[in-house]
């Protein structure tokens, strides 16, 4: 089988099976299959495939047809122009979360500060931040293990470790002092949504990343008392939200002592980022 032939027959497996995008998840696969880029694969479509490598792209394709994540089948997502390691025990890093990188540099300077992100995951947004922070140092906390593996990973390979360190904590528990910047992705889908997720969620990512509980809102409750005694004088707070979520966000976050700073859309023209301070 040739190249174009392979990734026609792919694309049409992947979208009978509900993918969001058969022809460039069959590329991605054929690619990772092959060991080129989608250069090489535009540049050869009549290359002949050899069967070994046909059964390697068969196993990727089989897998991604029962709507695992192709983040997950390659083992990686980029964000903020970086390439991160994603594993199971982490959220995928999502362009929507790049809201809330724009919306923190828009209102901070370059330098000697101090950051915090809150339920770190792969480690993105801290990393993202110290990339165009350069003067800055942070900490990344969360409460998975195996997820504090995946971002100290990130750090190292993308040349920020000596900038930052991560630690297990729920939160603020193992957490001291302020910081000039704390950022947090948390969970904000209500319980009772998750299943009508779509599959590459629900099935595959940590639900403990997912379930904001009965409204989607318990952890904006609990950290909006926190944060005002974690935060510097002229500190920002800045939190990603779900869809509809930020005038209550908002909310928490003014009864807390906070200004609210902006609320920020994000490419779909969803409320998806709400910034605070002290």
């Amino acid at each position: 089988m040739i190249v174009s032939e392979a990734l026609k027959r792919a694309a049409e497996r992947l979208r009978d099976a509900g993918t969001d995008n058969p022809r460039l998840d069959a590329r991605l696969l054929l690619g990772t299959a092959l060991a080129v880029d989608n250069h090489w694969l535009f540049n050869h479509p009549d290359a002949p495939i050899a069967a070994e490598t046909l059964d390697r792209f068969e196993s990727l394709l089989v897998r991604r047809c029962a709507r695992e994540p192709i983040s997950l089948i390659l083992g990686r997502r980029e964000f903020w122009s970086m390439e991160f390691q994603v594993t199971r025990d982490t959220l995928a890093p999502r362009p929507d979360s790049e809201t809330l990188i724009e919306a923190v540099l828009q209102q901070v300077r370059d330098g000697p500060l101090r950051l915090l992100d809150l339920g770190t995951g792969t480690g993105c947004l801290l990393l993202s931040l110290l990339r165009e922070l350069p003067h800055a140092e942070g900490v990344g906390v969360d409460r998975s293990e195996a997820a504090l593996a995946v971002a100290i990973g990130n750090a190292q390979r993308l040349g920020f470790a000596e900038r930052c360190e991560f630690r297990i904590s729920d939160w603020f528990t193992a957490i001291a002092g302020r910081f000039d910047i704390i950022i947090c992705n948390p969970p904000y889908i209500p319980s009772g949504d998750i299943a009508g997720l779509d599959p590459e969620v629900a099935r595959y990512e940590p639900i403990g990343a997912l379930d904001g509980g009965a409204d989607g809102l318990d952890d904006y409750r609990s950290l909006a008392r926190q944060i005002p005694d974690r935060l510097n004088a002229g500190g920002i707070a800045a939190f990603e939200v779900g869809a509809g979520q930020a005038p209550d966000v908002a909310k928490l976050l003014k009864e807390a002592g906070l200004t609210i700073r902006d609320i920020r859309k994000d490419l779909g023209g969803i409320e998806r980022c709400v910034l605070a301070s002290r």
